[in-house]
């Protein structure tokens, strides 16, 4: 038997009205937001049949109030204001040049040659160059992260960045609001008492005054003098330096880049430090002239919950369709939505051969379950390939020898609608040969499953992991 309002709420006339008045405004604004059908509907579902607490929920999570006016740094030089260099298309492959075209006209901007990409192996590979750079730094330093420890490795770039600033390295520092720490950041805490610039991404530690909580920078990017850039998945921290042995080692990928495509890096965190400071970086010292440093034709993408939203989902579907003969998918968190998995699908039953290689294990139980029930639902001849420990942070996605794609962002609905990430595109044969053998590694050490035998495990478990699943937009 339902209850009815009265019965729910005795005679308190006021309540029932406050509910139906908020119920009202959140099928109003839902209807005229939302896209999803499914969301919509789940929202609209949720403010009636939860009264009051479905439309607070809706207030805090479901709505989108991230407007970015942040200056827009489209300076004359490569991939902006001036005619491209003639790019490598005509000796592209059509399906990959497709791909490129298809990134161009949503991200705006050109691709540029003349670029060098280094792979980096976990922190014991990265943080040595990463703090050689620092410490070389003449002009200017910005550094964003998602997660930024004070532990030891934490602390050896907070003083390779103080002493920066100590020589007088203009140095700026973006921190997230929740990854670097939600009530307190040891990392921008210990910062500022180095006089080092430093600022939060959507942060206050007042919850009523962050209204902000799903939405998060992803980033992890190093630009030093303007010219020498870092980028990928990882985060500072010393859980990635597995020479050190930690109690949770953390495996990861990251790139040194060099040449003009580091100015589209810098545009990225220029962006980002004036939406959370106001402050432009608009000073020559930031942005010096590029020279050639390499043979690798990339461009940078940038992506979020703002006039970004839905461009990295976009891409991948790009590239996922794009594929002819193999497409590779490397993710430490694989919770991708319909259209991605239907486009994975196709791709499978058009004849690519599909890799895709997830932990075994997580850092997340509640991620895990949620995958599993995902990877259910994959069609048998998609290879699944379970990683065994140390925990793979990496992101990596190839696409026929011919394009590669890596940055920060997972193969989740976090990544593609509600974070702000930035990834990568690269050209080249030699740096996809070289990034296919990191995954032929992976996949070797890696042993392989089936949906079908995902789809078999005892019931229990299944019901587990399908109710997990239905977290997937917020996990």
């Amino acid at each position: 038997m339902f209850l009815s309002l009265p019965d729910l709420f005795g005679d308190g006339k006021p309540i029932v009205i406050i509910y139906v008045l908020l119920a009202a405004a959140v099928t109003i604004h839902v209807l005229l937001r939302k896209q999803s059908v499914r969301a919509a509907i789940g929202w609209i579902g949720l403010a009636w049949l939860s009264p009051i607490f479905g439309a607070v929920f809706y207030f805090i999570l479901g709505i989108n109030r991230v407007e970015r006016r942040a200056a827009r740094f489209r300076r004359a030089g490569p991939g902006y204001g001036s005619a491209p260099a003639k790019g490598p298309e005509a000796q592209l492959p059509e399906n990959i040049a497709v791909i490129a075209r298809v990134v161009e006209q949503l991200t705006g901007r050109t691709m540029v040659g003349g670029n060098s990409v280094t792979l980096l192996r976990s922190g014991d590979g990265a943080y040595p160059a990463m703090l050689d750079a620092i410490r070389a730094a003449r002009r200017s330093i910005v550094l964003a992260s998602y997660i930024f420890r004070a532990d030891d490795a934490g602390r050896a770039f907070i003083e390779a960045l103080a002493e920066a600033c100590s020589r007088g390295v203009q140095v700026r520092v973006l921190i997230d609001g929740i990854g670097g720490g939600y009530i307190v950041s040891p990392a921008a805490h210990a910062l500022r008492k180095k006089d080092v610039p430093v600022a939060r991404f959507l942060h206050h530690w007042l919850p009523w005054r962050m209204p902000y909580l799903n939405m998060r920078s992803h980033k992890k990017i190093l630009v030093v003098d303007g010219a020498v850039g870092f980028t990928g998945g990882m985060n500072i921290g010393s859980d990635n330096v597995l020479a050190g042995h930690p109690p949770h080692p953390v495996r990861d990928i990251h790139f040194r880049v060099d040449g003009p495509v580091v100015r589209q890096l810098m545009e990225t965190f220029a962006e980002d430090w004036n939406f959370t400071t106001g402050e432009q970086l608009d000073d020559e010292i930031w942005w010096p002239e590029l020279s050639q440093a390499g043979p690798v034709w990339a461009r940078g993408i940038g992506s979020g919950p703002d006039e970004a939203v839905g461009r990295l989902e976009s891409i991948l579907l790009a590239a996922v369709s794009g594929a002819k003969d193999r497409l590779r998918i490397v993710t430490p968190y694989f919770l991708p939505d319909e259209h991605l998995m239907a486009a994975i699908q196709l791709a499978a039953l058009r004849g690519v051969a599909v890799d895709i290689v997830v932990p075994q294990r997580s850092d997340h139980m509640l991620i895990d379950w949620a995958m599993r029930a995902h990877l259910a639902l994959l069609a048998p001849s998609i290879n699944i390939h379970l990683a065994p420990g140390p925990f793979s942070h990496a992101k990596l996605m190839t696409v026929d020898r011919e394009w590669s794609l890596i940055g920060s962002a997972n193969w989740d609905v976090r990544s593609t609608r509600l974070n702000f990430e930035f990834s990568l595109e690269c050209y080249d044969a030699a740096l996809n040969t070289e990034i296919d053998r990191v995954i032929d590694a992976r996949v070797v050490a890696a042993p392989r499953v089936s949906s079908e035998e995902i789809a078999v495990r005892p019931l229990p478990i299944r019901l587990r992991d399908a109710a997990a699943r239905l977290l997937l937009p917020y996990l």
